[in-house]
């Protein structure tokens, strides 16, 4: 689903939403208060400038005092890869961007993001997985690595990475599989309207984090959970 479209089906009576660069930035109105977007399109690799282009947009929002909720729409290539983006720290300004996400949802402004094409790597995490749920389209395809790139750092042959991948989704890309990590917390109709789907979501915001549970239940992180209450117990020396 191109982005005229989402915007459309999430704006039908309009909107102030622009890309610039590949850079989303702008607001609608839902269910009659504000709704900021920011996000990256066009398959678009994150580098420093978007980055920060992007962090300082979420930065202003909360600046208004509002707490609108925010809209990450992502559909990117993975961090620009290039020399001069890791020398000019390509990595803390991910962390940044990241950050502010956090930021903006501890402070009242309800994040949700939402994956409608490609995404991977460093860009999908400080993007799509900064926001307290992530929901998805038909189609979109994201990843934290793809199989090429696991095989090529492990140093494991491709064909058994394939196997492993189709029986264990906490391992391998695409968005069945983050579907079932609980990663996604759920894939939206596009052939119904947008604006009342993300504003049930947005209603039904759970309280935290809840990607060990959801990734429990769905058969996609057995132990998650359980491990998560371990560490847990162990840090107040339980």
């Amino acid at each position: 689903m191109a982005l005229d479209a989402i915007l459309a089906s999430l704006f039908p009576t309009g909107r102030s939403v622009a890309v610039t660069d590949g850079l989303i930035s702008g607001e609608g109105s839902l269910d009659g208060g504000r709704l900021v977007v920011v996000g990256i399109d066009g398959d678009t690799p994150l580098g420093v400038e978007g980055a920060l282009a992007l962090s300082r947009t979420v930065l202003d929002a909360m600046k208004v005092g509002d707490k609108a909720p925010i809209l990450v729409a992502v559909d990117s290539d993975s961090q620009r890869m290039s020399r001069r983006d890791e020398l000019l720290g390509l990595y803390e300004c991910l962390a940044h961007l990241a950050k502010t996400l956090l930021l903006a949802d501890r402070l009242g402004h309800p994040t949700v993001g939402l994956i409608y094409g490609h995404s991977a790597a460093g860009a999908f995490i400080a993007t799509a997985l900064a926001t307290r749920v992530l929901a998805a389209l038909p189609g979109a395809n994201p990843s934290v690595m793809d199989l090429p790139s696991v095989a090529r750092i492990t140093k494991l042959p491709l064909d058994k990475l394939e196997a492993m991948a189709a029986s264990t989704p906490v391992f391998a890309p695409g968005l069945d599989n983050m579907v079932a990590t609980g990663a996604v917390h759920a894939v939206l109709d596009p052939a119904q309207p947008l604006d009342a789907q993300l504003s049930a979501l947005i209603a039904d915001l759970p309280a935290g984090d809840t990607r060990d549970r959801l990734g429990r239940e769905r058969g996609g992180r057995p132990v998650a959970q359980a491990i998560a209450e371990r560490v847990v117990s162990q840090a107040r020396g339980g």
